[in-house]
């Protein structure tokens, strides 16, 4: 049987370092902007991430594009 896959939500993803611990790791945290459109360019969810984070002090560590999908068998 075969399997559809349709788009319900992309989500922009931004973790970012809140500070380091006693042994000098880093702190990492995330930011999430939901319903974005889902046709939206990879490069542009990257530079609306770096330009939102580059008003904050704390430095962007990873930039990620989470969409959902539905599966739904034929």
């Amino acid at each position: 049987m075969a399997v559809q896959a349709t788009p319900l939500n992309s989500a922009l993803v931004v973790v970012y370092q809140a500070g380091l611990t006693a042994l000098g790791a880093p702190i990492k945290k995330q930011k999430s902007l939901n319903y974005l459109r889902f046709d939206a360019s990879d490069q542009a969810l990257h530079d609306a991430a770096h330009t939102l984070f580059g008003l904050s002090q704390n430095p962007v560590i990873e930039v990620l594009n989470r969409k959902t999908f539905e599966l739904i068998e034929e």
